[in-house]
C-alpha cells in the first residue's frame, strides 16, 4: 500500500470521518433501541405502581389495633422503603422489620398482610416468606 493510501485510510478501513460517524452512530442507535424494549405505557404503569401507597389488609389493621401498635411517620416511611427494596430484589412475600415491629408484606400488591410487635411475635418463627428486610 502506498504512503498516500495509508494516510487516507483511517484505522478500521474507513476513508472518511463521515464513514466512522455513520457506522458508530447507527450502531449506537440500534443498540439503544434494543435495550429499551419496554413501551412507554409499560414504563408509565411501573412508575405509577412504585408511587402507590402501602396498603394494610383488614387483618393487619385489626392486628395493629388489637396490639395497640401505632406507626410514626418516620416508621411508616421506613416500612415503605423496605417494601420498595424488597421489590427491587424480586421478593414476593417479605418480612419487614422496623425497630421492634415486624410486618409481613405482599410486595407485588404493596399490602401489609399482618403486623406484630416483639412481644406478640411468639416464638419468632415466620413462614411463607421469601425474603426479609431490616428497615
Amino acid at each position: 500500500m502506498s504512503q498516500t493510501n495509508q494516510m487516507n485510510t483511517i484505522r478500521g478501513g474507513f476513508h472518511s470521518i463521515e464513514q466512522v460517524t455513520d457506522t458508530y452512530l447507527k450502531r449506537n442507535v440500534s443498540e439503544s433501541a434494543k435495550s429499551s424494549e419496554l413501551s412507554f405505557d409499560e414504563v408509565l404503569r411501573a412508575k405509577q405502581h412504585e408511587m402507590e401507597p402501602l396498603k394494610f389488609s383488614t387483618h393487619a389493621a385489626n392486628r395493629l389495633n388489637d396490639r395497640n401498635i401505632s406507626l410514626s411517620a418516620e416508621q411508616s416511611r421506613r416500612l415503605a422503603d423496605g417494601v420498595t427494596k424488597a421489590g427491587e430484589k424480586g421478593i414476593n412475600e417479605s418480612l419487614v422489620l422496623v425497630d421492634t415491629l415486624a410486618f409481613i408484606v405482599n410486595v407485588p400488591n404493596k399490602t401489609v398482610v399482618t403486623a406484630m410487635d416483639q412481644t406478640s411475635a411468639g416464638d419468632n418463627i415466620f413462614t411463607n416468606i421469601d425474603g426479609a428486610v431490616i428497615a
